[in-house]
C-alpha cells in the first residue's frame, strides 16, 4: 500500500523544540494571571476554569489557586487539555498583536507544500490544543499554512504514547491504517502509532540517539521520500 495521509507532530517534527520552550510557555506563564483575570467572565475561559477544578478534584478551588495550578502544570510541562486550551487562547493575543511568529523549519515547509500539491491529505497531531495548532500554522513564518491540512487532532482524542489513540485518528480518517504516515520525533509516540498499523518515520533535528531506534529515521523532511514507503 502507499501513503495517502501524512499525520505529523509539531515539536521537534515541524517546529523547533526550542521555539515552543523558550518563546511560547514563558509567554504562557508569564501573561497566565492577567490573562485569566481579564477574561474570567468570558463563557470559555470560564468553562476552562471550571475544567482545571474537575481536574485537581477540588470543587472549591479559587480562581488565584487555578491560576496557580495552570502554572504548575505549565512548571512541568503536563499534557493536561484545559491548560493546553487556556495557552491557545493566550497565544492567539500574542500571535495577532505581533509578539511572535510561529516557527517551522524551511524544510518542513517546502515538502508539506510538496505533498499537499501531491494530493496527499495532511493532518497534525500535537500534545498542543488543536486551536494552538492552527494559531501556530496560521501565523508561521512562511504565512498562512493552514490551507495545506485536512484536520487537526490533539489529546481530546487520546494520549500519544497510547495505540488507541491513533487507532481513534486512522478510523477518524477512514482511511486504512497502513495508508498513513506518521511523523515524530519521540520513540514512545512512534511505537504507539506502530502498534495501530500506521507506517512511522522518526524525526532527528535534535541529534538524538538512532542506535535504539525500531523506525526509520531522518533528519529531516529533505531526507524523507514518502512515495518510495510501502
Amino acid at each position: 500500500m502507499s501513503i495517502k495521509a501524512i499525520l505529523t507532530d509539531i515539536e521537534g517534527t515541524t517546529t523547533s523544540l526550542s521555539f515552543v520552550k523558550d518563546v511560547l510557555f514563558p509567554y504562557a506563564d508569564q501573561q497566565m494571571e492577567a490573562f485569566v483575570v481579564k477574561h474570567r467572565q468570558d463563557p470559555q475561559v470560564a468553562k476552562l476554569i471550571d475544567d482545571v477544578r474537575l481536574e485537581t478534584g477540588n470543587a472549591v478551588l479559587s480562581l488565584a489557586g487555578a491560576i496557580a495550578q495552570l502554572r504548575q502544570w505549565i512548571a512541568e510541562d503536563k499534557k493536561i487539555t484545559p491548560l493546553k486550551a487556556i495557552q491557545g487562547l493566550m497565544w492567539e493575543e500574542g500571535y495577532r498583536n505581533g509578539d511572535f511568529t510561529g516557527h517551522v523549519y524551511e524544510d518542513a515547509v517546502r515538502h508539506l507544500l510538496h505533498w499537499h500539491e501531491l494530493g496527499l491529505a495532511l493532518y497534525v497531531y500535537s500534545s498542543g490544543s488543536v486551536y494552538a495548532q492552527k494559531l501556530l500554522f496560521g501565523y508561521s513564518d512562511a504565512g498562512d499554512l493552514t490551507p495545506l491540512f485536512s484536520g487537526y487532532f490533539d489529546t481530546a482524542v487520546g494520549h500519544k504514547r497510547e495505540a488507541n489513540s491513533y487507532q481513534a485518528i486512522v478510523a477518524a480518517l477512514g482511511l486504512p491504517a497502513a495508508e498513513i504516515l506518521f511523523l515524530s520525533d519521540i520513540a514512545e509516540e512512534l511505537d504507539a502509532a506502530a502498534q495501530a498499523g500506521l507506517k512511522t518515520c522518526c524525526v532527528v533535528r535534535e541529534d538524538q540517539p538512532t542506535d535504539a531506534l525500531q523506525h526509520r529515521w531522518v533528519k529531516n523532511f529533505d531526507e524523507l521520500d514518502v512515495m518510495s514507503i510501502t
